[in-house]
């Protein structure tokens, strides 16, 4: 599933929009890793290969967030049930799980 008319008002906007491989080509302001061209086949350059290790890092600590709200909260895991209230679920679920804490 692409979440991409969700993403793109967010990158109009100016906010930095990670996502992954799947997205590769997804337009401006969607920061994808970066791979090396179908023609030429050389490896990566140092600037590009260190970029992609810091979008996967950075990638990494959303993914991990996602998941620990989704293990605390149930309704984090069904958003079908009320997609569109899931905003106000979300930060209702980031609040309490920050008081958890």
């Amino acid at each position: 599933l692409h979440a991409l008319p969700a993403l793109y008002p967010a990158a109009a906007a100016g906010l930095v929009v990670l996502a992954d491989i799947g997205y590769l080509g997804a337009g401006i302001g969607i920061r994808t890793p970066r791979r090396p061209h179908p023609d030429i086949p050389s490896p990566l350059d140092a600037d590009t290969r260190t970029y992609n290790r810091l979008l996967r890092a950075t990638r990494a600590l959303g993914e991990r967030a996602a998941a620990e709200l989704k293990q605390r909260w149930r309704a984090l895991r069904h958003v079908t049930l009320s997609p569109g209230r899931i905003g106000a679920i979300t930060q209702a679920a980031l609040v309490l799980n920050n008081a958890w804490r």
